[in-house]
């Protein structure tokens, strides 16, 4: 390859690529000129501004890349500069680009343009006759990395955070030099952990620290004075005072031992079920030995493929859902309504009261009292409410004075008059709705009339929890997810007696406690737990009917989800599958059948269908395949698969016409956050599209055409 695109040529697709996207918000190059210390001469400084705060980070569309083209032109033609840096707005340096361009996209050649515009544009910091230089100084996702990469040197500012290249998790890959230029800076191994294993590891991201540390930046320089400190150094470099030595990757077996290790990964996140993973590794090999320009002409084409893709316009219909959805609940009352909650009540000393009462404390930073029937018990748990916030200390997640501040906030009692200045209590007992029942009605005798009472039931109608209340209008669901600290998700379930007041607290307590919440109606299993049993129970029947455990939990593996369904079943506990499963064909009806397989994995005490070997591979013991009565009727994986996908479209529908929830996004979107289902397949609606199911199953698509999907 000779290069990238140049002069008239860069400016003719720019011009037409920027027609396509009249809306863009344009991210400008503002220049100026700065004189370096130590005699170093003048560097023109560029920074990145598209005009707004910092809750809308710079992305860059055909007309921004446009001005950086023109700012560095500029800097670049003149005789009397001995250096060019880029920076960004306070706590922002770029986002990447412009990805709400890309569901207007309908054809191939559209993408095509806007990755070889990147190239060009980004190429000018390397091609430079003088020092050029990125200033790290916050966000840098996606093309805001790959920026940085093109730059000769980089500091990064200590307080930033947001550093990472997410493409592989929304279905693309980096496709501005990422693939090329980081592997080759700092290595194959490190650059797949940033390209493959972070983005697909719950999108993680690096500090300003952790990026220096891995070699992408020369230094880390403090946050306080970060752009004096980043001049002070650049000049150094240009004096020579400052040398960067940079040690050359390892080319040999490393670099294919790096790229089978991300393939492994891959498989075991995606099971070969999105391509982008595979097509950025494919990249990262080919950056081994092939020239620069060569891999970018790669990269090039790959992005202009993957967004094409369903599995990429699903995945930012997920993300977008995940961004603006979650944050302003469909249905909800006004919020204003909401009540103050200085005082929360939780009402049992389990292990789940105590993961709520750590999420409690921690972020509202108000009193929390939990209690039990004896004192044991309440001891027991408040010992492991201090010890959480031990091990939070320990691991330097909290300060010393914070975590005496929580340890002072927690009491527990067994008198339940000790909830009486409480604003909210959440029962978090036995999942028996008798128990919860008589929680209810005794809390009623000692909590003010406007306190609100929340129900963590995962299944159960918290309607008949109500029932007998003089005040039934104060109950509401308040459903999380286990492990509480990392599922963002919480179901908040409205009777048709809750009042606004109610459902706007304990939206307003979600969103305090960092949670995504979703409005859903008081139906069995709400949303999440009924599509979960659902695809269970299906699966189980397939084993009941005869099919080796082997193949029905291999079925789905094409759909790439986080685990397979006997793996999740060994995750939450063959006892609460089943109490689940019968409380559900309690309410639902035949279609939710319970197992008697299940039955029997319960009744023998076994904590799944599956052992483990030493190498962490699964397989059914000969103890536990005895338990097991089978039919003489087996299936296929692709049966299986079939037969799950159908009942599942049916329960979709089902939840749909009830009105669980206002809309498939919402569907969606629980998916999505309380089971971490992949952005790949958008939740599960955009799938069941994609291959067919809603049209055959329900005579119709639960979304329009061009929505998660590629216009026709």
């Amino acid at each position: 390859m000779t290069g990238v695109l140049q002069g008239a040529e860069l400016a003719a697709l720019i011009e037409r690529t920027a027609a396509g996207a009249p809306d863009e918000v344009v991210t400008h190059a503002l220049s100026r000129d700065v004189v370096l210390p130590h005699g170093a001469g003048t560097c023109v400084l560029v920074t990145l501004d598209n005009g707004i705060d910092h809750t809308r980070p710079n992305t860059f569309g055909a007309r921004g890349l446009a001005e950086l083209d023109a700012a560095l032109d500029a800097a670049l033609a003149r005789d009397d500069v001995a250096a060019v840096a880029v920076t960004g707005k306070p706590f922002i340096l770029a986002a990447g680009a412009d990805l709400s361009a890309i569901p207007r996209m309908t054809d191939r050649d559209q993408a095509l343009a806007i990755a070889q515009i990147g190239h060009a544009v980004f190429d000018r910091l390397h091609t430079a006759s003088v020092p050029t230089f990125a200033f790290v100084n916050g966000l840098a996702l996606g093309g805001g990395f790959e920026l940085a990469l093109h730059a000769h040197h980089r500091t990064v500012s200590a307080a930033a955070a947001g550093l990472a290249l997410p493409e592989c998790f929304l279905g693309l890959v980096p496709a501005w030099g990422g693939c090329y230029l980081l592997p080759n800076l700092i290595g194959p191994e490190r650059a797949v952990s940033v390209i493959i294993e972070n983005p697909l590891s719950q999108n993680r991201m690096l500090t300003g620290p952790q990026y220096a540390g891995l070699g992408i930046a020369d230094v880390l320089l403090d946050g306080a004075d970060f752009l004096e400190r980043s001049l002070d150094w650049a000049a150094r470099v240009v004096t020579g005072d400052v040398v960067v030595e940079r040690p050359e990757p390892d080319r040999g077996e490393a670099w294919d031992a790096a790229v089978a290790h991300g393939r492994k990964v891959a498989d075991g996140k995606v099971s070969g079920a999105a391509p982008a993973p595979y097509r950025a590794l494919d990249l990262v090999a080919m950056a081994r030995t092939a020239d620069r320009y060569a891999v970018f002409a790669a990269e090039d084409e790959a992005l202009a493929d993957l967004v094409m893709s369903p599995e990429l316009r699903s995945g930012l219909y997920a993300f977008d859902l995940v961004q603006k959805r979650a944050r302003k609940p469909a249905g909800a009352p006004d919020p204003s309504l909401a009540r103050k909650v200085g005082k929360v009540g939780v009402v049992g000393a389990g292990l789940m009261a105590t993961q709520l009462a750590v999420l409690l404390l921690r972020r509202l930073h108000v009193p929390v009292v939990i209690s039990d029937v004896d004192q044991a018990r309440v001891e027991h748990g408040v010992a492991g409410i201090h010890g959480e916030v031990d091990r939070l200390l320990g691991k330097r997640r909290i300060s010393p004075d914070e975590a005496n501040r929580l340890h002072a906030l927690v009491s527990g009692s067994t008198d339940l008059a000790t909830y009486a200045d409480c604003d909210l209590v959440i029962e978090a007992v036995f999942e028996e709705l008798e128990v919860k029942r008589q929680v209810f009605r005794a809390l009623e005798r000692h909590v003010s009339a406007e306190a609100v009472l929340a129900t963590n039931t995962s299944s159960l109608s918290v309607a008949a929890m109500a029932e007998g209340l003089a005040h039934p209008e104060r109950v509401v669901g308040f459903h999380f997810f286990n492990p509480v600290a990392v599922l963002p998700l919480v179901e908040v379930v409205r009777t048709p007696a809750t009042d606004d007041a109610t459902a706007a607290t304990a939206l307003a307590t979600a969103k305090a406690l960092k949670k995504n919440a979703v409005l859903v109606a008081d139906a069995y299993g709400f949303v999440v737990n009924r599509v979960l049993l659902r695809f269970m129970g299906e699966v189980m029947g397939a084993v009941d009917e005869g099919t080796p455990v082997e193949v029905a939990d291999a079925a789905l593996r094409p759909l790439g989800l986080p685990m397979s369904t006997f793996t999740l079943l060994q995750l939450v506990g063959p006892a609460v599958a089943l109490h689940v499963a019968e409380t559900l064909h309690d309410g639902l009806g035949e279609r939710f059948v319970v197992s008697p397989n299940l039955r029997a994995l319960v009744e023998a005490g076994r904590p799944g269908l599956y052992d483990w070997r030493p190498d962490g591979t699964p397989y059914v013991s000969d103890e536990t395949a005895a338990l097991l009565s089978v039919g003489d009727s087996p299936s296929t994986a692709e049966q299986v698969r079939e037969r799950v996908l159908r009942a599942v479209t049916e329960e979709v529908g089902a939840m749909l016409a009830e009105g669980v929830v206002a809309a498939p996004m919402d569907v969606d979107l629980c998916l999505l956050l309380g089971a971490g289902w992949p952005f790949h397949l958008g939740g599960i609606t955009p799938y069941l599209d994609r291959e067919g199911w809603s049209e055959r199953v329900l005579g119709r698509r639960f979304l329009p055409p061009g929505v998660a999907s590629v216009p026709a």
